[in-house]
C-alpha cells in the first residue's frame, strides 16, 4: 500500500467508526460512499475487528460492485429500503456507441463525486446508473448528453439490467490451489514469475493484498494481479489421477 492509499484507508477508516458509533449512540442508521471492492472489503475487515455484526453492504441490486456502507443500531434489521440508493436510466440511440468510462468521465468532468456513483450498467441505447439521492436531480435535470450523444434520463429502472461484465472461460491444472500455483496458471506465467508478483504487492485476493506464497485460495475468490487483469475462481478440483488439482475460472474482459 502506498502512502496515498494508506491515508485514504485512514480516512475511511475514521467515518465507519463514526458511523458504528452513530448507530449505536444516536439509535439511528449512518451510511458511507459508494465504496470500491478494495474499500469494502476493508469495511468488512474494520467491522470483525471492532465485533459489529449489525451492519450491511447494498449497491442497488445484487452483485453490485460499488456498495454503500450502512451501520444500524440494535433494534433495526438491515434492509435494502433503508439505504440512500437510486436508480436512473439513460436513454439514447442504439446507433450511438457509449462505455462506462464516457458516462463516468463526463459526470465527474461536471463536478460529481466519485462517491455518490455506483454501478453504471451500459448496453446498447441504454445505460442504468446507481447514485445517491443528492446528485439524482443533477442529472435528471442538468446533464443532457455524454459527450457529444444526446441523452434522455428517467427515475428507475427496469430489469433485466445491462450485463456488467463480460468474461473468458480457462481451465487449467495445478500442484495445489496454493496462491502461487493459482497465480501462475492464472497470469499464463512461471510459478516462479509468480512468485515474484506475490512479493511485489501485485497480487490480492478479494481484493485485500496477500504476500504469502501459500495462502490457500478458494472456490469464488477474486484473483487481481495488476498490469494482467482479475479472475473468479470457480472450480478447484477434482484431483487428476497423478494427483494434481484440475481448475475452472474467468477473466474478466
Amino acid at each position: 500500500m502506498n502512502r496515498r492509499e494508506g491515508s485514504e484507508g485512514g480516512i475511511l477508516e475514521a467515518r465507519l467508526r463514526d458511523a458504528v458509533r452513530i448507530a449505536e449512540r444516536k439509535k439511528r442508521p449512518h451510511f458511507v460512499g459508494f465504496l470500491d471492492e478494495r474499500e469494502a472489503a476493508l469495511a468488512k475487515g474494520l467491522m470483525r475487528t471492532l465485533q459489529f455484526e449489525n451492519y450491511m453492504l447494498w449497491g442497488g441490486f445484487s452483485g453490485s460492485e460499488r456498495v454503500v456502507f450502512g451501520a444500524f443500531p440494535e433494534y433495526m434489521e438491515p434492509a435494502e429500503t433503508y439505504f440512500p440508493v437510486e436508480a436512473v436510466t439513460a436513454s439514447y440511440r442504439k446507433s450511438d456507441s457509449l462505455t462506462h468510462r464516457d458516462f463516468l468521465g463526463a459526470l465527474l468532468h461536471k463536478g460529481v463525486e466519485r462517491e455518490t456513483l455506483g454501478d453504471i450498467l451500459v448496453e446498447e441505447g441504454r445505460a442504468v446508473l446507481f447514485i445517491r439521492p443528492e446528485v439524482s436531480a443533477f442529472l435528471l435535470q442538468q446533464t443532457e448528453k455524454i459527450g457529444r450523444v444526446g441523452i434522455r434520463w428517467q427515475e428507475g429502472a427496469w430489469e433485466p439490467y445491462p450485463v456488467a461484465h463480460s468474461f473468458e472461460e480457462h481451465s487449467a491444472v495445478v500442484a495445489s490451489p496454493r496462491l502461487d500455483c493459482i497465480t501462475s496458471a492464472a497470469g499464463g506465467v512461471s510459478r516462479e514469475k509468480a512468485s515474484e508478483w506475490i512479493r511485489a504487492g501485485l497480487v490480492s485476493v478479494n481484493h485485500v493484498g496477500i504476500l504469502s506464497l501459500s495462502a490457500a485460495v478458494e472456490e469464488g475468490d477474486i484473483l487481481s494481479i495488476r498490469g494482467k487483469g482479475r479472475f473468479v475462481i470457480d472450480r478447484l478440483g477434482p484431483p487428476t489421477k497423478k494427483g494434481r488439482l484440475g481448475i475452472a475460472f474467468r477473466k474478466y474482459v
